[in-house]
């Protein structure tokens, strides 16, 4: 029989509740869930993995404040840390769940069948394994760029939907509308790969059409149109856009 591993969160905000409440449902103990200004020197004792998933900033404190021991993985949650942050800890790992996590309950569900960025000691592999999840390594000096690729893929996503709804507010458009069109592309994305999947006025060249998106818009929509104008066309190829649309909008580059 298998012994449940224990968990020991440190971190009591969205992440560690969710994958505290996500490991607790795939059969690890866990023995505490510890939040700001709590003693985390004891921290190991009587766990497997003790799991830090305080904002990065606060990652490398929290590790140096726990005494080492040679059982524990002292481990963290932080997509754009490395395993240098744990110095001083003879067994140590990462696991970074690459799902949008809005809330406890919501980010127990999604968790479950996630992809995770994992490094360091094997303990970490069985977190995903347990959660029904995937994992792929990141080394250490892969990390800021895999989180900056995160952090497009998933928080620039939501900040283009809000430009959405901005720019749509006030022509009587069903947000949902807009919603279903961003879940089929990126469905072609998925299918086809981001090339073959851009389809509108920039993939064609039709710059008129784009200046009178321009012409449309909210001036201080404008500068992200044009950057995200930019990079689809980088797509189709490096020319960039026309000089003649540009120079209509200096102020925007």
């Amino acid at each position: 029989m298998t012994v449940a591993p224990r968990l020991r969160v440190i971190g009591s905000g969205r992440a560690g509740r969710s994958l505290a409440s996500a490991l607790n449902r795939a059969g690890w103990q866990v023995v505490g869930l510890l939040g700001r200004g709590d003693d985390v020197r004891r921290a190991g004792d009587g766990a497997d993995l003790v799991l830090i998933t305080t904002p990065d900033a606060a990652v490398a404190e929290v590790a140096a404040a726990i005494e080492p021991s040679p059982q524990p993985v002292i481990a963290h949650a932080a997509g754009s840390l490395g395993l240098d942050v744990l110095a001083g800890h003879p067994r140590r790992g990462a696991v970074h769940p690459l799902v949008a996590l809005p809330d406890p309950e919501r980010g127990a569900e999604r968790l479950a069948g996630a992809w995770f960025a994992v490094a360091g000691d094997p303990l970490v592999q069985r977190v995903a394994a347990d959660l029904g999840g995937r994992w792929f390594e990141v080394p250490d000096e892969g990390r800021s760029a895999y989180h900056a690729a995160a952090a497009v893929a998933s928080n620039h996503l939501v900040a283009l939907m809000g430009q959405v709804h901005r720019i749509a507010g006030g022509i009587g458009v069903p947000g949902e509308a807009y919603l279903h069109l961003a879940a089929g592309a990126l469905q072609n994305v998925a299918e086809v790969g981001p090339a073959a999947a851009l389809t509108g006025p920039v993939a064609r060249g039709d710059w008129d059409t784009v200046a009178r998106h321009l012409d449309a818009i909210d001036p201080s929509e404008r500068s992200a149109y044009l950057a995200l104008a930019v990079a689809a066309r980088r797509l189709v190829d490096d020319d960039g856009l026309p000089a003649s649309l540009t120079d209509r909008y200096p102020e925007e580059r």
